[in-house]
């Protein structure tokens, strides 16, 4: 016997879940905010945010990534996540280095 599939639209897209710089742009882009900027600019138009830096949701607050990034002035939105990726990258590989990580990377659901 069949479970019969969850009725609704078809227009209906699957949802994304973004993190990292992909999350931090869609932000940028809701903030409207105009380049060239800098950190401190972009600090006080996104309203100082955290930003998810995996799909797990563990957070970093920007304040924090853009500390370990010597760069203070960007001339356009790309410079900007190229220059914060690293800090996100590290973040997303530190804590898939986890007991707990490694734990569910072991079990098969």
């Amino acid at each position: 016997m069949a479970v019969r599939p969850p009725q609704g639209d078809d227009d209906d897209e699957p949802e994304v879940v973004a993190f990292g710089i992909a999350a931090l742009g869609a932000r940028i882009d809701e903030a409207e905010l105009t380049f060239p900027a800098t950190a401190e600019e972009v600090l006080d138009a996104l309203d100082e945010p955290s930003v998810p830096y995996n799909a797990a949701g563990n957070n970093l607050p920007l304040a924090e990534a853009f500390e370990e990034v010597p760069q203070r002035q960007f001339d356009r939105k790309t410079e900007l996540l190229d220059a914060l990726h690293p800090v996100f990258e590290r973040h997303r590989q530190q804590a898939g280095n986890s007991i707990v990580a490694q734990l569910r990377g072991l079990l098969p659901f």
